[in-house]
């Protein structure tokens, strides 16, 4: 007959992940493939993925009706199971913390030009002691002339020039 262990012991044992996590899954890896189509297409050469993969996300690049775009996006989130994610995900990482740097560096910069231009002349002290290479009269030649061109309300040749040997200082 009926053994009562066996009416207990009939549930099912855990076959993987549910079909929820699934999909969540899959949306996670179309979400990736949406990432890293949104670079150029040097940086999706440069991501270290198989050749098949790079070129479908550049096929995905170039489509324009929105309803084609959504389905490659699908068939590269498809195509990305087989691939490991981790090295493309430390490569997307790395672009963005390296983005957000340069953009923290060009503010920075920004803001020694407008001191500058402005008449502070203390942070000229700064650069050469952040920088000693730094051509002290150059700079400060440019930031009066930076101060002339606003106060007369020309274009900012000077500022721009400015901005340009600063940069070249931090780089």
């Amino acid at each position: 007959m009926y053994d009562a262990d066996d009416l207990y012991n009939d549930e099912e044992e855990f076959s993987g992940p549910s079909r929820s996590q699934k999909k969540r899954e899959m949306i996670a890896l179309q979400k990736l493939a949406e990432k890293l189509m949104t670079l150029g297409p040097e940086l999706v050469k440069k991501c270290g993925l198989p050749d098949y993969f790079i070129e479908e996300v550049l096929d995905a690049m170039a489509i324009k009706s929105h309803e084609a775009k959504r389905r490659k996006v699908q068939y590269i989130g498809k195509l990305i199971r087989d691939v490991d994610t981790q090295p493309l995900v430390e490569f997307l990482e790395d672009i963005e913390t390296g983005n957000r740097a340069d953009n923290m560096k060009f503010h920075a910069l920004e803001q020694w030009r407008d001191r500058l231009v402005d008449g502070d002349f203390s942070v000229l002290d700064e650069i050469v002691e952040k920088h000693p290479q730094a051509d002290r009269q150059r700079i400060s030649q440019l930031a009066r002339n930076a101060r002339k061109e606003k106060d007369k309300s020309k274009p900012p040749k000077s500022a721009r020039a400015l901005f340009k040997t600063l940069r070249e200082l931090t780089e």
